[in-house]
């Protein structure tokens, strides 16, 4: 192949249907079909060929033979044209906007306070977060994105991948309880590095969402930020929830048990060079997104394309042009 390769005068040309080149001995096939199906109902006479075509060309020379070599080249450039032969350019690397990115959900217990408002409409903290970040996503273009939840424990339910439908599929069928009613806050950003760390140096983020504090896993918060800087994973976190207090006619009369730890969120992303955001409700957690859409923009070259122009035309014209000439060539001539 190489050495064919090597004397091939058109390194640039290559046929999008090389299969239809089988088409071409299917004329020599139907001729020894044909030949064959009549070869029973022929007639003897005692001449032989020649003889048989001087009393039919009457003096003339039979040149039906240039005739066939016409039309066999006709049909083996109509083969070609169909074979569509095209002609590669010079390489193209465009740029692009591209992020890699993990995206962290809390799905624990406390995911399921409704102290949330969508549409005009109480709902719950985990409705009201799947709801922007499906919007997220939908803004995600050339973007490759991971999920996954963390309660008890922490769990992939994507890997990173151009694939958004399915990332949205996943994070659509997330409930309450998925992986547990308390709250790994460290296992679920050691499980995001992992995942980040086949990425490129400088794209890998991680962007953690939780209503709550860490009161399970087996990895401290803080010493998987560590984890964190040391592969170089940037950790976006935003701290969801009410601000800690129910309130009876706009007046603060009690306390959530379990407020989110701002302190600590806010210090794993200072340790990994991320920043901390702070949403109270729907519409905070809507412009937290779109800052984070602002901040994560990665300048990366993009898939090499060579465009390809198509040549079939030319084959195309000398099959028509060959078969206008068989049909005006004279099978004799004197």
């Amino acid at each position: 192949m190489n050495l064919l390769a090597s004397y091939w005068p058109w390194p640039d040309l290559q046929l999008a249907w090389p299969f239809a080149l089988l088409a071409l001995p299917v004329p020599l096939l139907m001729h020894l079909w044909k030949r064959r199906a009549d070869a029973g109902a022929a007639l003897r006479v005692p001449y032989s060929p020649g003889e048989l075509q001087a009393l039919a060309g009457g003096g003339r020379v039979d040149v039906s033979w240039l005739r066939t070599i016409i039309l066999w080249l006709a049909w083996a450039s109509l083969c070609v044209a169909m074979a569509r032969p095209q002609q590669l350019g010079e390489a193209i690397t465009p740029p692009q906007q591209g992020r890699q990115m993990m995206l962290a959900m809390d799905v624990s217990g406390s995911m399921s306070e409704p102290d949330m408002v969508l549409g005009a409409q109480a709902v719950e903290r985990l409705t009201a977060a799947k709801a922007v970040l499906a919007d997220f996503l939908d803004r995600r273009a050339g973007d490759r994105v991971g999920l996954l939840v963390f309660g008890d424990r922490a769990y992939t339910l994507t890997p990173i991948t151009a694939d958004l439908a399915s990332v949205r599929d996943q994070l659509r069928d997330s409930v309450v309880g998925l992986a547990g009613r308390e709250t790994a806050i460290g296992d679920a950003i050691a499980l995001a590095v992992k995942r980040l760390r086949s990425q490129p140096e400088g794209q890998r983020v991680l962007i953690l969402l939780t209503d709550g504090v860490s009161n399970a896993g087996v990895l401290e918060p803080l010493r998987a930020a560590e984890l964190a800087r040391a592969e170089g994973v940037r950790v976006h976190t935003v701290a969801f929830g009410s601000d800690g207090s129910m309130r009876l006619f706009g007046i603060p009369i009690a306390h959530d048990r379990d407020p989110v730890d701002e302190a600590t969120l806010r210090k794993i992303a200072e340790m990994t060079g991320g920043r901390f955001f702070r949403a109270r409700d729907t519409d905070e957690l809507a412009g937290i997104y779109a800052e984070l859409d602002r901040l994560e923009p990665i300048a990366a070259k993009g898939p090499s394309l060579r465009p390809r122009d198509e040549r079939y035309a030319w084959p195309l014209a000398l099959a028509l042009l060959l078969g206008v000439l068989a049909w005006l060539w004279p099978e004799r001539r004197r």
